[in-house]
């Protein structure tokens, strides 16, 4: 049985390396850039914050000290109250991923049993996530259902590359 932890400052360089690999699974490659050393600098501060509203959970690779084998990380986020959601408090999972060569034997499952733990101690009414195919059966099987058609927006790349 995988045993879960909460994720410290110093996984920040691993979280990065399992957030590439989840990138690689999704869209078949995991371009490198100043991405990861920006996402590695927020992780760090975000995961030294005495009130957290981002949370991770790893599994460590037990035969390599500080190797992580899988990860959960999501956001707490304080939107508008509503019906249903009388204090606003919504979770966001953005990245679970596990080591190829590690799947299937119960950490990601660990992990975001771990995470949603987290979310339930917060008070969050709902927790969303985008799910590949590959993560709906595990999903699923946590009482995540379909939910209205979500529409994103994201900039032109001509903006990306001058902002």
């Amino acid at each position: 049985m995988s045993t879960p932890r909460p994720a410290v400052p110093a996984d920040a360089e691993e979280l990065v390396e399992l957030r590439s690999l989840m990138f690689e699974a999704m869209h078949g490659e995991a371009r490198p850039g100043p991405w990861r050393g920006t996402a590695a600098d927020l992780l760090v501060r975000r995961l030294s914050e005495p009130e957290r509203r981002l949370q991770a959970y790893v599994v460590d690779d037990p035969e390599r000290p500080g190797r992580l084998l899988s990860c959960a990380i999501g956001t707490l986020e304080q939107r508008l109250p509503a019906p249903g959601h009388p204090d606003g408090l919504f979770g966001f999972v953005f990245n679970v991923c596990t080591r190829p060569e590690e799947r299937g034997r119960g950490h990601a499952r660990a992990c975001l049993e771990a995470l949603l733990a987290w979310f339930d101690a917060r008070g969050a009414t709902r927790v969303d996530l985008h799910a590949t195919e590959d993560g709906q059966q595990l999903y699923r099987s946590l009482g995540f259902r379909g939910h209205s058609t979500p529409l994103s927006r994201q900039r032109p790349a001509a903006d990306l590359a001058t902002g």
